[in-house]
């Protein structure tokens, strides 16, 4: 079995898997295009070397329909030694020791029976290190929607420690990716890294005990992932915890030189630096260049979308402030999407723009009907798309045109 996740999502993948108590290993690897025709032309080169010299991908290992382990990319033992530091573990493998681990299919999951054999752990803290892993990886797939897959039937990693029952945890941890979208853009990736920002306010404000922990963490060094598990808490619960204190501007949050978000949650520029933030659903890509070359010299944030089908996860993540949509795409038409979104409460008062090569009353009608606040006749001018981009971004639009 193999695909792309544009055909087929990670969550019915695992449900397959599931059903049919398969036994074998699954690889997914992120789309690298994923980021870089999302970013700004600023925030493009900015991680343009990382995303290209790191290329996402995951293994997740099974038996008989169970997840037995999940390996973030070819291997990293660092993720490991995270774990160890919450179990204050200090004993480590010797040389000889890590170049066999570092010589097998599946280093990681060496590693841990490499530290099992040698007493340096106890199986209960192996266990839980294993379920940390599985859980994380399954937060970043979860949350992924471009990339490709392949699961190939095979032996199972051996000897098994654990397994885990797919359907529990998938129900877990997606409402645990839902929860996290609701914490963009202040919070953006598993990734970032805290910095202090404000250390006068936090002292104003906070415990010394507090203050002297976000002080110990938030060292400009260490990411959000690595501090979760270090603490031994899932990502969510940290970033929850500190989520407050991103609000008020006392902490931020950064990317590192090396990094790429790992939850497919791109650093777009924040809003408020921009007159708003307009999202552009269009299959041609001419048109898009068009509508960014006028809005953004007026101060506008633009972000194209050239796929439907991606829209509609897209367009909640981004929350844009007014949305383009073409009308005639193949998959999904302008006129499907625009009723969906107007299904959701999030989207019930955004403008919806309708961009169509059309020019007639049966069009009106429909784009009407489904919901949408306007009408724009493809060509347009420039000055045709700002008077409509003007008149309704800051306005609380109700629907109709």
């Amino acid at each position: 079995m193999q695909g792309n996740l544009n055909e087929i999502d990670i969550c019915s993948i695992l449900q397959l898997i599931s059903l049919g108590q398969r036994t074998g290993q699954l690889w997914v690897e992120a789309h690298n295009t994923y980021y870089s025709h999302k970013l700004s032309n600023e925030d493009n080169l900015k991680h343009r070397s990382a995303t290209e010299s790191k290329q996402l991908s995951w293994f997740v290992f099974f038996l008989n329909g169970q997840i037995v382990y999940c390996q973030a990319g070819e291997s990293s033992l660092p993720r490991i030694d995270d774990y160890l530091r919450h179990y204050r573990v200090e004993k480590r493998l010797n040389k000889t020791q890590l170049a066999t681990v570092e010589s097998t299919n599946s280093p990681e999951y060496a590693y841990i029976w490499a530290l099992l054999e040698q007493n340096i752990i106890t199986p209960k803290v192996a266990r839980n290190i294993i379920h940390g892993l599985v859980h994380e990886t399954l937060f970043d797939l979860l949350s992924l929607h471009q990339g490709s897959f392949i699961f190939d039937l095979g032996a199972a990693l051996v000897p098994q420690l654990t397994s885990l029952e797919i359907t529990f945890l998938v129900t877990k941890i997606t409402k645990q990716v839902q929860e996290w979208k609701q914490l963009y853009p202040h919070i953006q990736s598993p990734e970032q890294l805290p910095v202090l920002a404000d250390i006068a306010r936090l002292t104003d404000s906070l415990p010394v005990s507090t203050v002297n922990k976000l002080q110990h963490w938030a060292d400009g060094k260490t990411s959000l992932r690595q501090l979760a598990r270090s603490l031994n808490r899932d990502i969510l619960t940290v970033a929850k915890a500190i989520y407050p204190y991103v609000q008020q501007g006392w902490l931020q949050l950064v990317y590192s030189a090396t990094s790429t978000p790992s939850n497919q949650t791109p650093s777009w520029e924040q809003v408020d630096k921009h007159k708003g933030r307009i999202i552009c659903i269009e299959d041609a890509i001419s048109i898009c260049e068009t509508v960014e070359s006028i809005l953004k010299p007026q101060g506008y944030e633009a972000i194209s979308i050239t796929k439907p089908l991606e829209a509609l996860s897209l367009v909640f993540l981004l929350k844009p402030n007014l949305i383009l949509c073409d009308i005639a795409m193949p998959e999904l038409d302008g006129y499907e999407i625009c009723s969906m979104l107007r299904h959701s409460t999030a989207f019930r008062l955004v403008p919806i723009i309708m961009l169509t090569g059309k020019e007639g009353f049966i069009d009106r009608v429909r784009a009407r009907m489904v919901g949408a606040t306007d009408y724009l006749t493809k060509p347009f001018a420039d000055t045709e798309l700002l008077m409509l981009v003007e008149k309704y971004i800051n306005l609380d639009s109700s629907v109709g045109i």
